[in-house]
């Protein structure tokens, strides 16, 4: 077992570096965590993740993935927003970016940060072992963050903290070093539904439990070619993820700027976007734009798609000929999009 101190200074070098949580489990297997996400799995609520279904084994345990690994370093980066992220609801030809996409891309920064803590753990224990984990491979984050006491998996099935309400940014360090655990998460979402009522798609088919298929952060953000039409409505002006489940979770009143990472600042220009720019991006434009942020990981084709989507829920007959131009575009469903757009523009009183 690792010794108290290296332990305790090893939470204090994790905060000085920009981690707001911070904590430790085991790496042994969890017979909960895995029929968790055998379940998760066997509905096919991943969608076309096909992923979370080819490496399962590895996801299921830390030690499926490494064999080697005997504890789990669980790490939070806040990212809280500045701003409601409800407040462009009503604002129809503005577009509503997920708050985690608003800075830099949290990958980078993330990772970043997780390598200079294990620099600094491998010179204080040369003989160890370890690898670092941000959100890339077969790591469940979020279970594993609540065995590790940063918070709880709560009703949407995000981490909860109770610092930092539901803005963290998730990172894992496995080492096969023996630290002492921590006591897990408890679950303080109590009879709140907050966040299942807010869920526009209905993609809780009960607390703890979500399905991803009906998930706008899925179907805007991971899912490829045509939306299902009986989504694109509920869309609303979103166009790169969902906060509505997160933004109003109580928990949040807790959460402070203060303690965000510098480099999470938002960008002002992504904090209320007019629908009309975005719909005029060439290939270039897009990846000149948005160069450094998560958004770039979609390409231009999936992000115009989804704002054509925006332009046809808003109703504002000043961006039809915007859409109109984009009934002719090269890939088929962006032009697929745009005649929906158009179509419902042009019903619009």
């Amino acid at each position: 077992m690792v010794n108290a101190e290296l332990q305790a200074d090893l939470r204090g070098e994790a905060r000085r570096l920009g981690f707001a949580a911070c904590g430790f489990a085991s790496a042994a297997p969890d017979p909960r965590r895995a029929a968790r996400l055998e379940e998760f799995l066997g509905h096919g609520r991943h969608g076309s993740m096909q992923w979370m279904e080819d490496r399962k084994q590895q996801r299921a345990s830390p030690q499926g993935l490494w064999p080697d690994a005997k504890s789990v370093l669980a790490l939070g980066m806040s990212y809280a927003p500045d701003v409601d992220p409800l407040a462009l609801a009503r604002d129809s030809e503005k577009a509503r970016i997920s708050v985690y996409a608003h800075g830099r891309d949290y990958h980078d920064v993330v990772k970043k940060a997780l390598k200079a803590l294990a620099r600094w753990l491998i010179e204080r224990a040369p003989n160890s072992e370890l690898k670092v984990f941000v959100d890339t491979a077969p790591v469940m984050e979020k279970p594993l963050g609540e065995a590790a006491g940063i918070g709880w998996q709560g009703k949407h099935t995000n981490l909860v903290s109770r610092e930092h309400g539901s803005w963290l940014f998730l990172g894992a360090i496995y080492s096969t070093l023996e630290f002492s655990p921590d006591a897990p998460g408890t679950d303080r979402c109590g009879s709140c539904r907050a966040c299942q009522d807010a869920c526009p798609t209905d993609a809780f088919p009960s607390p703890y439990r979500l399905d991803a298929r009906r998930c706008i952060s899925y179907l805007t953000i991971e899912h490829k070619g045509p939306i299902p039409e009986e989504f694109r409505a509920a869309l609303g002006n979103r166009i790169y993820g969902c906060d509505d489940c997160l933004a109003v979770c109580p928990w949040n009143k807790f959460s402070e700027t203060a303690h965000r990472h510098a480099k999470l600042a938002p960008r002002d220009e992504l904090l209320a976007p007019d629908l009309a720019t975005f719909l005029q991006f060439d290939d270039a434009g897009f990846r000149q734009f948005f160069s450094g942020s998560p958004i770039k990981r979609i390409g231009r084709d999936r992000f115009v798609r989804n704002c054509l989507y925006a332009a046809g829920n808003s109703g504002s007959a000043a961006l039809k000929p915007f859409v109109a131009r984009l009934r002719s575009d090269d890939d088929p469903t962006v032009a697929e999009a745009a005649a929906w757009a158009l179509a419902r523009l042009s019903a619009s009183p």
